[in-house]
C-alpha cells in the first residue's frame, strides 16, 4: 500500500447504459469557452417511402419512386449524443485518448508481427 493519500472511484451505471458506436464528431468552442463535441454515426439514409410496381402475378415488382427525391445522393449523420468539456477536462481527455491510441497501435503492431511470423514458409515453393 502506498504512503500517499488515495481515493477510490466507484463507477455506477444506469440500467439503460448502452455505449454507442460513432465514426465522427463535429463541434467547436462555445461562446463561454467550453468545447462542444457532437458525436455522429454516418450511414446511408432510410427512405421515407418507396413505391414499387405490382407484377401481373401479384408480387412486388421494380421500384418506381423513392421519397425524398435526393435519397440516392444523401448520407445521414445521426447525432445520438454530445459532450461539453471545460478546457482542463478537454486537455485531460486529449491526454487519455493519446495513451489509448498508443495502446491500440502497439496491439496492432503485435498482431501484424504475429501474422508475418505465421505466414513465413506458407507461400508457394519456387
Amino acid at each position: 500500500m502506498s504512503d500517499k493519500p488515495q481515493v477510490t472511484f466507484k463507477y455506477i451505471f444506469t440500467y439503460d447504459y448502452n455505449p454507442a458506436y460513432v465514426n465522427g464528431a463535429h463541434g467547436g468552442v462555445s461562446p463561454r469557452g467550453d468545447l462542444v463535441v457532437n458525436f455522429y454515426l454516418e450511414r446511408p439514409p432510410l427512405p421515407n417511402e418507396i413505391t414499387h410496381e405490382i407484377n401481373p402475378n401479384g408480387t412486388v415488382g421494380a421500384e418506381t419512386a423513392v421519397e425524398p427525391d435526393d435519397f440516392a445522393q444523401s448520407l445521414v449523420r445521426f447525432v445520438p449524443s454530445g459532450i461539453v468539456l471545460n478546457h482542463q477536462t478537454a486537455r485531460e481527455l486529449h491526454h487519455w485518448l493519446g495513451e489509448k491510441v498508443r495502446e491500440m497501435e502497439a496491439i496492432e503492431q503485435h498482431k501484424s508481427a504475429m501474422r508475418t511470423q505465421q505466414g513465413e514458409g506458407d507461400g508457394p515453393a519456387h
